[in-house]
């Protein structure tokens, strides 16, 4: 069976643009147009609204000048409106020339917005699509709350398709404006108008606001449409847009007669670019593009895909420029343990891995994140910690307050002796440090010099989970090192400190 291919037009550049707060500048319309009908492949692009401003005037002529350039100029749309011919010379100027003109779908619209009958509404409209083809534009139009008319006043978008259906048009552009659809009226509205009309092209236009703009879009090819409208990230006003990575993989993956252009490697990556523009961060558990997506955290998945991918689906991270990633953390298992190993290239015995994973689970205990470059420090600082523990600090308290010295009280356990001290001093550990120094004056010991001090995190990792702290001692004329790992820098020193002490007591 032959497959139907379904046009994608992107308007993140237009609709997206009406997301609270987010404004393109020339620069980046220009890059973004460029990404995606170059490398995503999408269709057919809706960069701007006419008559908005100078500078969107600015960034229309940018990218027709690059479209005329680079064959592009017939897939650039601007959303227009029937204001006398305003918005035609606006087109004229910026050298674009596919309007997608937006007039009214439901009678309720036209009614209370504009105050016209339906007669008065479609004269405007006609008046508008010939003058814009006598200057050469390209026509398609918008009916603005279809949805709702289809619901209420279905036989005035009856009389508008019929009416529409005798101009030059290229297509007619199906919106779901308020995001109101169920996916069963969905198929059932666009079902009856292609049945009607099916000379027209029909785009479908979505919107979230019930989280069901993907399975209404299934629903709207399904039923008939030739066209859908998405935007990167489901950028849009108040919920948003149909996004279009998830779009595209299910369409891809469930409805295997029809064919799409979109170049699914490039959909991370615009999404990412897009995501920094904005400012608006990419949810980490939205489809296909979220940072968490592909990365299994509990033990038991990481072990059922070593089991035959017993937990992959067809949603695989190849597929979109991705990885599966294995995320350490309280839930982590061993197998979990073994494929980051594996990454970096390491081999632990079965008691190895043990003493790691449960070092893991106390750090995701403490609501840390543990990345593949932490291991190598985790799995240093376990393997290396067996020295016989004599001294251990049982608690401590320290305080920092602004325009006070800070101070410590200190309660060290020394085989199996309990001490305490307090003293202050220039920083958090330099106060542990004397209270240290007052406790074994007491009993008569010398602490040894600290000689050097150094704190660093693992290089590559992305998370704050740990922080190691080197520090070199030097006891009459040796000089030995203890590190500590911690996600508070003074902790990770206390814990060299202690390390220290415990050699000391050897």
């Amino acid at each position: 069976m032959k497959k139907r291919t379904i046009e994608i037009m992107d308007t993140t550049l237009r609709d997206g643009e009406q997301t609270s707060g987010v404004s393109f500048s020339v620069a980046e319309k220009l890059a973004l147009s460029k990404l995606l009908l170059e490398e995503l492949k999408v269709d057919r692009i809706e960069i701007a609204s006419a008559r908005v401003s100078e500078g969107e005037m600015n960034s229309v002529r940018e990218v027709t000048q690059w479209a005329q350039s680079s064959g592009q100029y017939n897939r650039i749309e601007i959303l227009t409106f029937l204001d006398g011919g305003t918005s035609i010379d606006w087109m004229i100027q910026s050298g674009a020339k596919v309007q997608n003109l937006l007039t009214k779908g439901s009678i309720n619209h036209l009614k209370h917005q504009l105050k016209k009958k339906p007669d008065q509404h479609f004269k405007a409209i006609e008046e508008n699509i010939l003058a814009a083809k006598k200057e050469g534009i390209n026509t398609n139009v918008y009916l603005e709350d279809w949805s709702n008319g289809m619901r209420n006043s279905p036989d005035y978008v009856k009389d508008y398709l019929s009416f529409i259906s005798k101009l030059p048009v290229k297509r007619v552009l199906l919106p779901d404006t308020l995001g109101v659809l169920t996916y069963f009226e969905t198929f059932s509205f666009i079902s009856k108008v292609v049945k009607n009309h099916p000379q027209i092209h029909f785009d479908f236009h979505g919107h979230n606001d019930y989280d069901l703009s993907v399975a209404n879009t299934m629903e709207a090819v399904r039923a008939g449409c030739q066209g859908l409208h998405l935007t990167v990230n489901g950028m849009g006003e108040r919920a948003g847009n149909t996004p279009m990575a998830s779009t595209v993989a299910a369409l891809k993956d469930f409805l295997p007669g029809i064919e799409i252009n979109i170049n699914e490697s490039s959909l991370h990556k615009v999404s990412k670019l897009v995501a920094t523009f904005t400012g608006f961060r990419i949810p980490v558990n939205k489809p296909v593009v979220g940072q968490n997506v592909f990365t299994q955290t509990a033990g038991i998945h990481a072990d059922g895909d070593k089991k035959k991918n017993l937990y992959f689906n067809d949603l695989l991270p190849e597929r979109f420029g991705r990885t599966r990633e294995y995320a350490l953390g309280k839930t982590s298992g061993k197998a979990n343990i073994q494929k980051n190993l594996q990454k970096l290239g390491i081999t632990l015995n079965d008691e190895e891995i043990k003493k790691v994973t449960q070092r893991i689970i106390e750090l995701g205990d403490k609501k840390e994140i543990v990345t593949t470059e932490d291991l190598p420090y985790i799995i240093s600082d376990v393997l290396n910690s067996d020295i016989e523990q004599k001294v251990k600090v049982n608690s401590y308290v320290l305080t920092h307050a602004k325009g006070l010295q800070p101070n410590t009280v200190v309660s060290l356990d020394i085989e199996g002796e309990i001490f305490e001290e307090s003293a202050a001093g220039d920083g958090q550990f330099d106060a542990f440090m004397n209270a240290l120094k007052k406790l074994y004056q007491k009993k008569k010991m010398a602490l040894p010099e600290l000689t050097d001090y150094a704190v660093r995190i693992p290089p590559g990792s992305n998370s704050d989970a740990l922080c190691e702290t080197l520090i070199t001692w030097k006891n009459s004329d040796k000089e030995f090192i203890t590190r500590g790992l911690d996600s508070d820098q003074t902790v990770s020193a206390i814990k060299a400190t202690e390390k220290m002490l415990n050699i000391i007591s050897t």
